[in-house]
């Protein structure tokens, strides 16, 4: 990355430093200061590093992205399509908590359930054990980025065996221009305990926004996370979800990723003795979007089993970018683990880079992965059109059959609409 960019955010940071929460907070402020050395030495992530080779970030160079104090005026329109109902809704405009657009009625007085700022605040010795373990600085300078800027976010503590009766939507809406909007969430569940989370991303002109999750689950808890990126298509996005299981946790990802213009998801998971995993997405892009998705997924004990599946479609110009990692440890005997990759190219300028590793170091192991790239089958739309079905929408119903198989497995109504709707706006016609 070139130094003018490594600068400005270096240099740049003591002048809106005083808009990050936790500024009394010394062990904080220690984890700031050495995220920030990290970031500084050599910038953003570059093509010369081997899991960033398909992804090239230096257009954000040509922007100056800052955190804002005051948000512009937000869409009312925008804000209604994405709020769902029946369910917590915690909202963030800008990369800072919105009291006056969330609803927390009702929600169990023993769930630790409060914005980061607010911690921060308060109660921070809470966020301590918890803050940069799940991932650090080292992993990538995106997360040693976050770390440094991140202002607010969720701290989501469930107590053991508490069963959340909801879904809890957390909503990022960015409005404000040039804007730099940086989110940490820290998700705990207790042992026995079960929740769904709905990670929406939504916003207007070009922004960077960021955020890092890190997750813990206790011994069998059950936790599912459903994330729909849908920004502006002049935004840039990076989103890592970092996941510890302990023994006999469930965890479960659905990731839908349809909007900005370059976005970038990280999903990292370590599994502990007969833990499992199912990690599910569907990438949409459209005419030069650039969307990577790379996961990796650590069998570090006996009996875990793992599932993955993405599905993507590219169209126009739109480059998509698929890196599944499945690491079996010595330990890991009698290990499960299943991945595919399937791609649909609706133009012949479409480009996907798919990538499936298996890292396998045990004897008793039952591990797979596939991968397909194609296009429409011309017998397919023949058949359509031979019902009186014009090509066009031909291609709409074959592509739309696709990606539906990812929307169907959303078990959440109001959400699986949301989805639907989405998908039927952004198929070509």
């Amino acid at each position: 990355m070139e130094t003018k960019l490594v600068s400005y955010y270096s240099d740049s940071y003591s002048e809106h430093a005083a808009l990050l929460s936790g500024q009394s907070v010394l062990w904080l402020q220690a984890l700031r200061h050495a995220a920030l050395e990290t970031f500084a030495a050599t910038g953003f992530p570059t093509l010369r590093e081997e899991e960033w080779k398909y992804t090239n970030v230096t257009a954000i160079e040509k922007h100056r992205f800052k955190p804002v104090a005051n948000s512009e005026a937000i869409n009312a329109e925008l804000l209604k399509t994405y709020l769902l109902d029946d369910m917590w809704n915690l909202v963030f405009v800008d990369g800072k908590f919105s009291a006056e657009h969330s609803q927390l009625d009702g929600l169990n007085n023993e769930v630790e359930f409060h914005n980061l700022a607010y911690v921060l605040a308060t109660q921070p010795e809470k966020l301590e054990p918890y803050l940069a373990q799940a991932v650090s600085n080292d992993e990538h300078n995106f997360v040693a980025f976050n770390t440094a800027w991140f202002n607010d976010g969720l701290f989501l503590n469930i107590p053991a065996h508490q069963v959340l009766t909801k879904p809890i939507q957390i909503l990022h809406l960015t409005v404000s221009p040039d804007c730099l909007a940086t989110s940490r969430n820290i998700f705990v569940a207790g042992k026995n305990s079960e929740a769904q989370i709905i990670e929406t991303f939504v916003g207007e002109n070009a922004y960077l926004n960021t955020v890092v999750n890190e997750v813990f689950l206790a011994e069998n808890a059950n936790l599912t996370i459903h994330k729909l990126q849908s920004e502006s298509k002049q935004a840039y996005h990076f989103g890592g979800t970092y996941v510890k299981q302990q023994p006999h946790a469930r965890f479960q990802h659905h990731n839908f990723s349809f909007g900005a213009l370059l976005a970038r998801t990280d999903l990292h998971v370590d599994l502990e003795t007969a833990a499992e995993c199912s990690l599910n997405g569907l990438y949409l892009g459209v005419k030069r979007q650039h969307i990577d998705t790379h996961t990796r997924i650590n069998h570090n004990k006996p009996h875990g089993i793992s599932r993955e599946f993405y599905k993507g479609i590219l169209d126009n110009r739109a480059r998509g970018v698929f890196q599944g990692r499945i690491v079996v440890a010595k330990d890991a005997q009698q290990t499960d683990s299943d991945m595919h990759n399937r791609n649909l190219l609706l133009s012949a300028n479409a480009e996907v880079d798919t990538k499936p590793q298996l890292e396998i170091y045990a004897d008793d192991v039952k591990c797979a992965h596939g991968v397909t790239v194609g296009q429409l089958e011309e017998k397919s739309i023949f058949y359509l059109q031979s019902r009186g079905i014009n090509i066009a929408t031909a291609r709409n119903i074959l592509t739309f059959a696709f990606a539906n198989e990812m929307v169907e497995m959303v078990s959440i109504p109001t959400l699986k609409k949301l989805l639907a709707t989405k998908l039927l706006n952004l198929l070509p016609v």
